[in-house]
């Protein structure tokens, strides 16, 4: 059984807690990030339903969220008005407990680091990426290096010393925290690049996705040329998330308004499962580190949705 929660705004991104399998985040922005205002939700995911535990209003819109990793009742977002906000889930004040505001353009992403807790990460479209601690008033580093927006930065999950990003200057960035510069440079795809994340279970591989409608795999070791390309999307791809409980799995969402889950295991037909519950943009997916097999989107039809894989295979 799907389940689905109506938003105010357009979604943007969803994440699952990593403390409560049944919490759930989701970013979203009036007018489709154009203009207007934002709200961040904190969701819970019962049997049969998706109920609000909390909703915070921002002046801008938010286009990305994320789970500290260790305070399980904080959650970081981040906004069009080039901030980054910190709220407390658990305090009556729906005031943010912090708000960083170093970026000078939208904030497009963050991403907490999943060993070195203490630490997020965010990637703008003023084309740097920052480290911050939420105890600091400052960012702990700044890192220059891409030619255009910069769409995504994601934590490796075995590594709290690599991090990588991915622009609309086509390329893939892989940092050392420790270096001014990035360690490479892959010509990843020859459109916009939009999406990164990196395999669970394989830290030499990494999956990015474009506009040219493509999900690229990369292995570091041999960046020339990917390992692999998956072709299904009809148009842009906008998010992809490998699977927590499988090294051959990964979802993937596009403007075609469909989430694609995709089975590397299956060589001849890798496309498992088309999803087209969405009647607009999907932008934002993620899997239950908790229950395997379980998945939550969300899209600009103001739509959150929760399935469980399994129950469809």
């Amino acid at each position: 059984m799907m389940k689905r929660f109506k938003t105010q705004f357009n979604g943007y991104s969803v994440e699952f807690s990593p403390f409560d399998e049944h919490r759930l985040a989701c970013a979203s922005s009036q007018h489709f990030g154009i203009i207007g205002n934002g709200k961040q939700y904190v969701l819970d995911v019962h049997e049969r339903d998706i109920v609000p535990f909390r909703a915070y209003d921002t002046r801008d819109g938010l286009y990305d969220c994320t789970w500290s990793e260790e305070n399980e009742s904080h959650i970081a977002a981040s906004s069009g008005d080039g901030s980054v906000k910190i709220w407390d889930t658990q305090a009556p004040d729906a005031r943010p407990i912090k708000s960083f505001e170093e970026h000078t353009k939208e904030v497009y992403s963050v991403d907490w680091n999943l060993i070195q807790k203490d630490t997020f990460i965010t990637s703008s479209w003023d084309q740097s990426i920052k480290i911050w601690n939420p105890r600091n008033e400052r960012s702990l580093r700044t890192f220059k290096g891409h030619q255009y927006c910069i769409y995504s930065a994601i934590w490796s999950p075995r590594n709290p010393h690599l991090f990588a990003s991915v622009s609309g200057d086509t390329t893939l960035k892989i940092w050392d925290p420790r270096d001014s510069r990035a360690l490479n440079t892959i010509k990843a795809h020859d459109h916009e690049v939009l999406s990164c994340d990196w395999n669970k279970y394989n830290e030499k591989e990494i999956v990015t996705g474009s506009v040219d409608r493509t999900i690229r795999i990369w292995d570091l070791r041999y960046p020339e040329r990917p390992a692999s390309i998956l072709r299904g999307h009809t148009y842009a791809i906008k998010r992809i998330k490998c699977s927590p409980h499988s090294e051959s799995m990964l979802a993937s969402t596009s403007y075609d308004m469909s989430v694609i889950i995709w089975d590397r295991a299956r060589e001849q037909d890798p496309l498992l499962m088309r999803m087209d519950h969405h009647t607009e943009f999907v932008l934002g997916v993620d899997w239950n580190m908790f229950i395997d097999g379980q998945l939550a989107s969300c899209a600009w039809d103001d739509q959150v949705c929760v399935w469980n894989l399994a129950r469809r295979r």
